[in-house]
């Protein structure tokens, strides 16, 4: 199905003002295994609830124009997790992977998957090739899923693969953590997190060093397009200073003088 882009999706703001779109934004999927609990299922039930809603976000954020979305999927820390439960989770990645790969092509999306891959099966990884593959000329939207994936680890990665002399730059390091598939850049601006927690928990730590982080309590499996709109409009409101200031306007001249204090710019 094709995926029809909204139109005005953001218009760009002055600085100092309300931000505009976010161009990345990031999100921990957290939720489906209370979900799950919550009405007597096994969790692995949702699970496959949580594959549906990221196929509705993804769409949602497609239309209103958002250039680069990151999910996190499962951590390094995951592992510890039942076998049976780790397993139902990769089996499910592969067959999300078979069926939204052509989807994500017809709709000109980019698909990518960021952290190690040492530790998957030789299938996933076959799936995650192929699909990236297929996806390669995707310029609508960069969507990255996040497997086996750690903040720390994906900087540990990139000062791996950075030039040996001259102290390395912060792009520098941004630019190896998209050498080393464990993300780089844009930098995250929307951090959201599902499930009512409110930690990042090892997610995009260098990317997300500016972001806004929105938190919800809404439970992944039941997100939908209306639970990112209210993501988004919330993020429209915040001015986004980076240790600067927000615009001041100029005072009007005083009577006893022609003296003007000048418009303090954030950085």
């Amino acid at each position: 199905m094709k995926i029809e882009q909204a139109d005005e999706t953001g218009t760009p703001r002055r600085q100092g003002a309300a931000a505009a779109m976010p161009r990345h934004v990031a999100v921990i999927m957290d939720g489906n295994g209370r979900w799950a609990t919550r009405r007597g299922l096994p969790r692995a039930v949702g699970h496959r609830e949580g594959a549906k809603a990221v196929r509705r976000v993804v769409e949602s954020a497609r239309r209103r124009g958002i250039a680069t979305l990151t999910l996190f999927a499962f951590s390094a820390e995951n592992w510890r997790r039942p076998a049976a439960e780790v397993a139902a989770l990769m089996s499910l990645f592969e067959t999300f992977l078979v069926r939204e790969a052509r989807r994500c092509a017809e709709n000109d999306i980019l698909l990518r998957v960021i952290g190690r891959r040492n530790r998957l099966g030789a299938p996933l990884v076959r799936a995650i090739d192929a699909a990236e593959a297929l996806t390669a000329g995707g310029t609508a939207m960069d969507l990255r899923i996040a497997v086996d994936y750690s903040g720390r680890d994906a900087i540990l990665s990139a000062v791996a693969l950075l030039p040996h002399g001259l102290p390395p730059t912060r792009q520098d390091l941004l630019a190896a953590l998209g050498r080393a598939r464990c993300g780089g850049a844009p930098d995250v601006d929307l951090l959201v997190r599902t499930g009512g927690e409110h930690r990042i928990s090892d997610f995009l730590l260098w990317e997300s060093a500016y972001a806004e982080v929105y938190f919800s309590d809404r439970l992944w499996p039941d997100v939908a397009d209306s639970d990112l709109a209210e993501a988004l409009s919330w993020f429209s409101g915040r001015q986004r200073r980076f240790g600067g200031l927000p615009s001041i306007p100029a005072r009007s001249a005083r009577s006893s003088g022609d003296s003007r204090e000048e418009p303090v710019h954030a950085a």
